[in-house]
């Protein structure tokens, strides 16, 4: 070693880092010690919309629910009645489920003819169809192998190119008062058959549906 260096050593002491290298310091990140640093994680998980602990689809206090479909809306009712037969069953003897549906397209199509405009008359007249474009559905107690039940069918309202109706399966006329079995809120659609766009309501359907709809809601 030379001069030069010993000289050097004492300037910068036996412990001291030479100009140029790392410091076993860490440095301090913005913010202060203990902040993740960018693009990690927070511990804390994000607070969900409506506050913790609130259930995703819950009302806020005050809010309106979504009404069910327990209660008929005030319009005339088509009934369509029917038997449960075996192959309607399920393993545990009840009416399946889907089967429900079906007898619902029954009771539409009847509903139509039952004021002189059924659906095939739509089609050859106007080359229309009406398809379904949403349906909810609602199940409270089971129809059983050879019940007697009632599908009702209301029109709720007549839009442009949409009708809303109310359906419910209900017991035969000697268990009346029971309430239904179950209920759908059924949309059909109004489309051309050919592009399958959709198109407005054709008269003399749209009038004799606006007839016997339900009156609107302030």
């Amino acid at each position: 070693m030379t001069a030069s260096d010993d000289r050097r050593a004492e300037r910068e002491g036996p412990d001291r880092p030479r100009s140029g290298t790392a410091s076993d310091d860490r440095r301090a990140e913005p913010g202060g010690p203990g902040r993740p640093r960018s693009g990690t994680a927070p511990d804390s998980p994000r607070a969900e919309p409506g506050g913790p602990g609130r259930p995703h689809g819950e009302a806020r206090a005050g809010e309106p629910r979504p009404r069910g479909l327990l209660h008929p809306p005030a319009a005339p009712a088509h009934r369509y009645p029917l038997r449960v037969y075996f192959e309607d069953t399920d393993a545990g003897g009840m009416a399946y489920h889907a089967n429900y549906l079906r007898w619902a397209e029954r009771a539409r199509t009847e509903s139509l003819r039952a004021i002189d405009l059924p659906h095939q008359s739509l089609m050859e007249r106007h080359h229309s169809i009406l398809v379904v474009r949403r349906i909810e559905v609602e199940y409270w107690r089971p129809a059983r192998l050879d019940d007697a039940v009632v599908v009702e069918t209301r029109v709720v309202a007549v839009r442009g190119v949409t009708i809303l109706l109310d359906q419910r399966v209900v017991a035969g006329d000697d268990a009346v008062g029971e309430g239904p079995l179950a209920a759908l809120r059924v949309e059909l659609a109004c489309i051309d058959r050919q592009s399958l766009r959709p198109k407005r309501i054709p008269e003399p359907w749209r009038g004799a549906l606006e007839a016997i709809s339900a009156p609107a809601t302030p």
